[in-house]
């Protein structure tokens, strides 16, 4: 059952906070391992299934920065959303810590123009009602939720996500034995040119050359400090959805393009071990898309996302 008080009473400390002083809620509450990757900075329950959270975004960051420093990238909305269904689940829904969670659905539009960096990290404020919730044995084992996120009186973007959870026997079993300790990805081949893909760093490519205009391979460097924060079995989501992004900028062929909506769907967990092939197409679709980008392994497709653009 939800916790009957307010979410703040679980991630608050006993000591009162001084005025115009922030912390960031417990890093496992969001599944980071790292202090610097945790966006959010608190919650409150409206009622059972409505809550407000709190975030923080940095005004320099590796990926979600643009690179002269002057907005934040879209998908650091998506990171944000999800960072707040699993501090949700964890607080309101009581999801043990150590469950796995599997990113089934996420759909996301944002309004580039209102994501302009300010002289001070922005504090975004999402309003998030849990719409569905799936139970097994009578306790929570999944959720959707729909998301407003706003900056100030702005909206700068809604978001709609369905998540799942399972225990850590459960998982091993569903994996087969296959862990981060005892699976290897394959050697990362080298990168498309970053400014082709909308980057600044080599390090932060994640789209290899695959021999046609519109196709690649996926690029996985599990020593990457943002998308492989912690250890993994399989591909993350978020690098999956920065792939589909990277996509729009490659077939872009020059002209300057804003991926700013997504709507993925992920069908299977994304391997290591196996090359991951990534095709794009443009073509209109569901919800505004203009972008369709599909990862495959063997025959097997592994996620689809619609990107909506916007031309710069």
């Amino acid at each position: 059952m939800p916790y009957p008080r307010p979410l703040a009473t679980t991630l608050l400390a006993e000591t009162p906070v001084p005025d115009g002083l922030t912390a960031t809620v417990p890093r496992q509450l969001v599944h980071r391992a790292s202090v610097a990757e945790t966006f959010l900075t608190g919650a409150t329950s409206i009622n059972t299934d409505r809550f407000t959270v709190f975030a923080e975004w940095p005004r320099a960051h590796q990926l979600h920065v643009s690179p002269d420093r002057s907005a934040y990238e879209p998908l650091l909305v998506a990171e944000t959303v999800r960072q707040a269904g699993t501090l949700i689940a964890h607080t309101a829904y009581e999801v043990p810590l150590g469950h796995q969670f599997v990113l089934q659905e996420l759909r996301i539009t944002t309004r580039p123009e209102r994501l302009v960096m300010g002289a001070t990290p922005a504090e975004p404020v999402l309003h998030i009602e849990v719409v569905d919730v799936t139970r097994r044995g009578g306790r929570p084992a999944g959720f959707r939720y729909d998301v407003e996120i706003r900056l100030g009186e702005e909206l700068v973007g809604t978001a709609h996500v369905a998540a799942t959870w399972t225990s850590a026997a459960v998982y091993r079993r569903l994996r087969g034995g296959r862990t981060a300790a005892t699976v290897s990805a394959l050697p990362a081949p080298q990168g498309l040119p970053p400014a082709v893909v909308g980057r600044a760093l080599p390090e932060d490519v994640v789209l290899a050359p695959a021999g046609r205009s519109d196709d690649w391979q996926l690029r996985v460097d599990t020593g990457h400090a943002v998308f492989f924060d912690h250890p993994l079995d399989h591909v993350p989501g978020m690098l999956l959805l920065e792939a589909a992004r990277q996509a729009v900028w490659a077939g872009a062929r020059g002209t300057h393009r804003t991926a700013a909506s997504f709507h993925a769907v992920f069908h299977q967990y994304a391997e290591l071990d196996l090359p991951l092939w990534i095709e794009a197409e443009s073509r209109a679709g569901a919800h505004g898309t203009d972008v369709q980008v599909v990862g495959r392994q063997g025959k097997s497709t592994v996620f689809e996302c619609g990107v909506g653009i916007e031309e710069r």
